[in-house]
């Protein structure tokens, strides 16, 4: 049977382990629905011809057993008739085909148990086929979302809102120390009054307003 050999894998595994192997899903799902509906085709038409092998199995035990209950018949009859000659031979005649009871009978537990087998084999395509069909686009629709969500993790990768924050802060603090910085030395190039010219200062007066007030002050007598 070596049918049963190529799709031992069909019995073991399901839908779920078979999708979980795959790197991209929608795409696997269209490939495995093929794989399967081609698979479907040929268990189908093997398991056709294991059952039909069961039956004729099951046709040559039930042919082989009726052979024995009518040797067994024909022998009582015999012997009822008196005749011991013919029972012997229909008895003879009897285990002869017993033996052909016990073979066919091995060969019909065979077919039966391989027929089974198909049977199992195809019931399960056809519920994994319906199951598949049923999920498609579920499973479709989650890998487009699982694919938009790598790419905005991609694209969001290494983007850290806190750390751009900081480095803003940073820059500022540094802005703001070469701000301070510059109007300190603007203020210490202002150009401060030292004693002396003070002095200097102070001690003149305006010539011209002593001269006026000298003049005024002989006008009015004083």
């Amino acid at each position: 049977m070596g049918i049963i050999s190529r799709f031992a894998d069909i019995m073991k595994s399901n839908i779920n382990a078979l999708l979980d192997k795959a790197e991209d899903p929608a795409k696997m799902v269209d490939q495995y629905l093929l794989d399967m509906r081609e698979n479907l085709a040929e268990v189908k038409k093997e398991t056709a011809g294991v059952i039909a092998a069961e039956n004729k199995a099951k046709r040559d035990l039930d042919d082989a057993q009726e052979k024995v209950d009518k040797a067994v018949k024909s022998a009582q009859n015999a012997l009822k008739a008196g005749d011991e000659d013919a029972a012997r031979k229909l008895i003879a005649e009897k285990q002869r085909y017993e033996s052909v009871v016990a073979d066919r009978e091995k060969a019909y537990a065979l077919a039966h148990d391989n027929a089974e087998k198909m049977r199992q084999m195809y019931d399960k395509l056809v519920d994994d086929i319906r199951e598949l069909e049923d999920r498609k686009a579920n499973i479709k629709a989650k890998s487009a979302a699982a694919k938009a969500q790598d790419k905005i993790n991609d694209m969001t990768a290494g983007m850290d809102s806190t750390a751009s924050l900081e480095a803003f802060d940073r820059m500022e603090a540094k802005a703001n120390e070469a701000f301070d910085k510059a109007m300190a030395e603007a203020e210490l190039n202002v150009k401060k009054d030292t004693v002396e010219d003070l002095v200097d200062k102070y001690s003149k007066t305006d010539a011209s307003v002593d001269d006026e007030l000298a003049k005024m002050k002989a006008e009015l007598g004083l």
